[in-house]
């Protein structure tokens, strides 16, 4: 069993995705080539975004966005200590300085309500994190930023085809940023990413940064960085599109399988009720991780852990919270464990792995685990 089967959805997509390689091979624009100019129409259009601009990772999008906003030294980003590293290591690449806030227990995402008590004078905008395929509560968290003035960008790398009371994820806020890393729900073969935003000038501004600055060839109006997305990695983007809404299902229809089997015994991120999940992750809380990582792997059941450390407490990290404790965050680091997931998750692979789980857990209950289908 895989934890991300991508070799089978290769397969699926298999003829369309060599026929958009070989169309990129064929004309040879290796570097906006006319694939990036689709993609992100098609993109844009899929969000409701006025504009999406390709970049070359996830964290490049996070950058260019500060960047454009004007986020430098001297000023306070705030930001959830429960993420992967790069939500933080943006803010601080363009000098700024990230400031935590605790999680709500119930979605790993950042708590809206503790946001407010954290704004100062230096405060410029927050990064809510759209964690595990479901994003953060995004109306709460634009209010209080209209209030004081402050963008907002959504980190949704984990969350591009999930929606927020019936809107989609990216188009949520000032700016909007996703990654197509391979193991990601829309991913490429390589690295890539991309921005969303209806702000004309900001989209101008991020569009010029990712290629150095540039206004037009060799006329550099701003300071930038070389942040385009390869043509080869936007085609593949683009047909696996074909299929994205298809898998957004399987995915789903997975996530309630182990809802079923799982949900009555152990506590898991549940989707909220106003929000869809592209379930990035499916994660479950548990004692005794490390014995249970270790039974589940002899049963052949790869697990993985999103995130064991907090950044708050990751030694290049620690200094920024002058000793402040995050007690959620810190909760769910020791708790938090992820099971295979996406859209070719079998039903017998579900069931062995929601029976193995409880098994270990001392939960199971005999019968339980047998009757619940995998619908596909």
């Amino acid at each position: 069993m895989q934890f991300i089967d991508l070799k089978s959805q290769y397969e699926d997509s298999r003829d369309l995705i060599n026929s958009r390689i070989q169309a990129v091979l064929d004309h040879g624009q290796y570097i906006m080539g006319p694939e990036v100019a689709e993609l992100e129409q098609r993109l844009a259009d899929y969000t409701g975004a006025r504009h999406c601009i390709t970049v070359s990772s996830g964290t490049e999008a996070l950058i260019i966005a500060l960047m454009a906003l004007g986020v430098g030294p001297g000023d306070e980003v705030i930001t959830t200590p429960f993420s992967f590293i790069a939500t933080a290591e943006a803010v601080l690449l363009v000098g700024a300085k990230p400031v935590f806030v605790d999680i709500e227990r119930a979605s790993c995402n950042i708590d809206p309500q503790l946001i407010e008590q954290k704004i100062t004078a230096a405060t410029r905008a927050i990064i809510p994190v759209s964690l595990y395929g479901q994003t953060a509560d995004m109306d709460a968290i634009n209010l209080v930023a209209s209030r004081h003035g402050l963008a907002v960008i959504e980190d949704g790398a984990q969350s591009f085809g999930a929606t927020y009371r019936g809107r989609q994820s990216g188009g949520l806020s000032t700016i909007g940023c996703t990654s197509f890393f391979p193991s990601k729900p829309l991913g490429c073969y390589g690295d890539g990413g991309a921005l969303f935003t209806s702000d004309d000038a900001l989209a101008t501004a991020m569009r010029e940064i990712r290629v150095h600055g540039q206004s037009r060839r060799y006329v550099h109006t701003r300071l930038g960085v070389g942040g385009r997305m390869d043509t080869l990695q936007c085609a593949i983007v683009l047909a696996k599109l074909e299929r994205f809404d298809w898998e957004i299902r399987q995915r789903r229809r997975a996530a309630a399988a182990y809802d079923a089997l799982l949900h009555p015994h152990l506590p898991v991120i549940a989707c909220q009720p106003d929000r869809t999940s592209v379930y990035a992750q499916y994660t479950v809380l548990v004692e005794q991780r490390d014995q249970l990582r270790s039974e589940l792997d002899a049963a052949g059941i790869p697990t993985a852990v999103h995130y064991p450390l907090p950044i708050h407490q990751q030694p290049a990290y620690a200094h920024l919270a002058a000793g402040e404790r995050y007690p959620v965050s810190e909760d769910m680091a020791a708790r938090v464990l992820s099971l295979p997931m996406g859209p070719y998750l079998s039903a017998s692979d579900a069931r062995h792995v929601a029976s193995s789980l409880l098994r270990a857990t001392n939960l199971t209950q005999p019968g339980r685990v047998e009757t619940v289908e995998l619908s596909v």
